[in-house]
């Protein structure tokens, strides 16, 4: 029963922050911050994993495809196919749902506990709305930026370490990457991009804005934040892999 009481008590909170805003600039100027805190904040992260994720897929799959059988420029094709159905969306989304996720719970947390979120409804403002809707939408609208740049940099990097390793040519690597695409492939991930910066960006704050107690609660919230929107990521991971792929 307690799981039922969290879903419909999240639910009722999620309607209650795409409430109309009290004044629509404010809450403009409110996701461009959002957008600049969670979405470019996270760049340099994504950026380091994504380089790197690339360059193990494109060692690992030479070393696999040592059969003569099956021809070089495949190691190309591994690579693009995992970072854009895989890795790019759903690898980058967990990671970001421990950096993201964190912060914005604990943003939340610290807010209820010092009681500014109990003056904000004093003042007559929808605080869940001013406090969570800028966030979702702030990761919902940079999410896809940060998983296309996450494909790109994956392929690069593992163009970058195969060629200087010998362990694929820049021919049979470019062939790869171009044999065959399947432009869907983009369309999914950023599908899923965009259910997970949802996930990401809700589900920390629902547990933040029922934070109660001390600077302890503020730390289990953003804990239970992170460890809830990760496991919600792989179940829909698996659902609309089932509905898109299927």
């Amino acid at each position: 029963m307690n799981v039922f009481f969290h879903f419909g008590r999240y639910f009722i909170l999620i309607r209650r922050a795409f409430g109309k805003p009290e004044k629509f600039s404010v809450y403009r100027n409110r996701i461009f911050e959002e957008m600049n805190i969670l979405g470019i904040g996270s760049l340099g992260i994504v950026a380091i994993i994504s380089v790197f994720i690339g360059a193990v897929i494109t060692i690992q799959s030479a070393f696999n495809f040592e059969n003569p059988l099956v021809p070089i420029y495949a190691v190309g094709v591994a690579v693009r196919d995992s970072m854009i159905l895989e890795f790019s969306p759903a690898i980058i989304s967990l990671i970001l749902a421990g950096k993201i996720g964190s912060s914005i719970a604990s943003e939340i947390g610290t807010m209820r506990i010092t009681e500014q979120i109990d003056a904000l409804e004093i003042m007559g403002i929808n605080s869940a709305s001013y406090l969570i809707q800028p966030k979702i939408v702030a990761c919902v609208v940079f999410s896809p930026v940060l998983v296309i740049f996450s494909m790109f940099l994956g392929i690069f990097g593992g163009y970058v370490f195969g060629v200087m390793t010998g362990v694929v040519t820049n021919y049979e690597y470019i062939y790869g990457i171009t044999y065959n695409f399947r432009p869907y492939n983009v369309v999914y991930a950023l599908i899923k991009s965009g259910v997970f910066a949802f996930i990401i960006a809700s589900v920390p704050a629902y547990h933040g804005y029922y934070t109660s107690g001390g600077s302890l609660e503020v730390g289990r919230s953003s804990t239970k934040g992170v460890v809830y929107s990760s496991v919600l990521i792989l179940t829909f991971d698996l659902i609309l892999t089932q509905l898109l792929l299927a």
